[in-house]
């Protein structure tokens, strides 16, 4: 019988053990693999920030479309003013602007591919609007306007992943907890680049 109970009361101990084991990892687990997440998507909100305002640069305007984003990837480019000595001068006497006024300097129009300036070589741009560890969940693109105070008109465009979408599978519970406490700071239950109610400079909400 002592036996008996001293099994049970090792079972307990070992049961009651992992339990406060897990208890104390499964919030570390969380957070590692949340951070891992986060830091993937803010990649992706990035490159689809430097893609956008690329496109702008070119169109004067941002497209809510990642199919015309991703074409304009591969096949578009920029023109660049490409900077040709005609004469030595003086750097220290002299700009780079007013050497261009005086003809020390020759101004030629050049054409470069997007993809050969922008974003990594051979990036996966086709896999650009899936969010990352999901399964092929897509970032949420959009474009439009929006007037100043001033009455002035301004080009926008936000993009964005709700944190269920990209932390979905790890513990819905710790998920519902980071998403709240983010809010409340962001405003915002999610990743986000842009905005279609605010002329603002692009920032993402997790800079």
């Amino acid at each position: 019988m002592k036996t008996a109970l001293q099994i049970i009361f090792a079972i307990i101990i070992v049961v009651l053990g992992y339990l406060l084991y897990e208890s104390i990892m499964q919030p570390i687990r969380f957070n590692r693999d949340r951070d891992v997440r986060v830091n993937a998507a803010i990649v992706k909100l990035k490159d689809i920030r430097e893609l956008q305002v690329a496109y702008k640069g070119v169109y004067g305007k941002y497209t809510g479309s990642f199919d015309t984003l991703t074409s304009f990837y591969k096949t578009d480019s920029f023109t660049i003013d490409k900077l040709i000595p005609m004469v030595k001068y003086n750097t220290d006497e002299i700009t780079e602007k007013e050497a261009i006024k005086k003809g020390f300097i020759m101004v030629e129009k050049t054409k470069i591919a997007v993809k050969d300036s922008l974003l990594a070589p051979n990036y996966p741009i086709n896999e650009i609007q899936v969010i990352p560890f999901t399964d092929n969940k897509k970032f949420t693109l959009a474009a439009g306007e929006v007037k100043t105070a001033s009455g002035v008109a301004v080009k926008v465009f936000e993009s964005y992943a709700l944190y269920e979408d990209l932390l979905k599978g790890l513990d819905e519970q710790l998920i519902i907890n980071y998403a709240e406490s983010r809010e409340k700071i962001t405003k915002f239950r999610g990743l986000k680049v842009g905005s279609l109610s605010e002329a603002t400079n692009n920032a993402g909400n997790w800079e």
